[in-house]
C-alpha cells in the first residue's frame, strides 16, 4: 500500500523536508562510495539553505516543550502506561535541553567552512561540481572512505540533535489521528470540517494496484482529495474510477 503525506502549514512542511533530507544524507553516507558521498554532500548543502530560511531550532524546542507539557497532563491516566509515558517525556526533555543548551546557530560551523561554501557556490550551477571546477573536491572524493566518513560525522554532529527533535515531533504527529476508510467517486472526495482545531497534516493510503496519485487541498471548511491517473507522458488527468482509500487527519496536541 502506498502512503502520501500532505502538510497544511509551513512549519510542518519544513520539518518533513528536513526529515527527508536527513534520511537521504545518512543513507548515502552509510553507502560509502564516492558517488554516494557526493550525493550526501549536495543534500547536506541543500539542508543548510532550508535551515537558513526559518528559525528551525527555536520552533523545534518550543514544540518539544509543548508536547512535554501535554504528556505531563496524562500522567495518572489509567488507560496509558505510566512507564512508557515517563520514558517518552524524558526523551523529549533531554532532546529539548540539548538543543536549548547549544547556543550556536544551527549549521554555523558548516557556514564557516570556506571549503564547503566554495563547493556550495559552484554546486548551484549545472554541472558546476566537475573535477576541473573543484579539483580539491575531486581529491577529497577519492580519499579513503574512513577519512570521508570522519568528515561527514564531524559536519553532521551539530545537526543530529535537531534531527532527533524532528523525528520526535513527526512521530507524535503521525500517531495522533484516527485512520478511516473512504470512497472517492470518479476520483474525487470532499470532507467537510467541523470547525474545531485544524488538521496539520493528512495521510492518504491507497492500494499499489491502483494506477492513480492523490492530491489534497484544504481550507478551514473542507478537505478535497483528487486522484489523478499515473501517466508520465502528459499532463495528469483526473482518475475516473472509484477509489477506495484510507485517510488520517493528524494534529499535534
Amino acid at each position: 500500500m502506498s502512503s502520501y503525506e500532505f502538510p497544511f502549514n509551513e512549519r510542518i512542511r519544513a520539518l518533513l523536508r528536513l526529515e527527508d533530507l536527513f534520511k537521504k544524507v545518512l543513507l548515502h553516507v552509510e553507502s560509502g562510495q564516492p558517488h554516494n558521498h557526493h550525493s550526501a554532500l549536495m543534500l547536506l548543502l541543500q539542508m543548510l539553505d532550508l535551515i537558513e530560511r526559518a528559525d528551525i531550532k527555536v520552533d523545534i524546542v518550543h514544540e518539544l516543550e509543548r508536547q512535554s507539557a501535554a504528556l505531563q497532563n496524562l500522567l495518572g491516566n489509567p488507560n496509558i502506561s505510566e512507564e512508557v509515558l515517563k520514558d517518552t517525556i524524558e526523551e523529549i526533555e533531554e532532546c529539548a535541553a540539548g538543543l536549548r543548551n547549544d547556543k550556536t546557530r544551527i549549521g554555523q560551523s558548516l557556514r564557516e567552512n570556506e571549503w564547503l561554501m566554495s563547493i556550495k557556490q559552484r554546486a548551484t550551477l549545472p554541472g558546476g561540481a566537475c573535477q576541473f571546477d573543484l579539483p580539491s573536491y575531486h581529491y577529497w572524493l577519492h580519499l579513503d572512505q574512513d577519512q570521508r566518513d570522519s568528515d561527514f560525522y564531524t559536519w553532521l554532529a551539530r545537526l543530529l540533535p535537531m534531527y532527533e527533535g524532528i523525528k520526535i515531533i513527526l512521530h507524535i504527529l503521525r500517531g495522533s489521528g484516527m485512520t478511516n476508510e473512504y470512497t472517492a467517486e470518479k476520483g474525487f472526495y470532499q470532507q467537510m470540517l467541523s470547525g474545531g482545531k485544524a488538521a496539520q497534516m493528512v495521510k492518504i493510503e491507497i492500494l499499489d494496484s491502483l494506477a492513480c496519485i492523490p492530491e489534497v487541498s484544504a481550507n478551514k471548511y473542507a478537505i478535497n482529495v483528487r486522484f489523478f491517473s499515473a501517466d508520465f507522458t502528459q499532463k495528469p488527468k483526473q482518475f475516473e474510477e472509484t477509489v477506495q482509500f484510507k485517510m488520517t487527519l493528524c494534529n499535534l496536541m
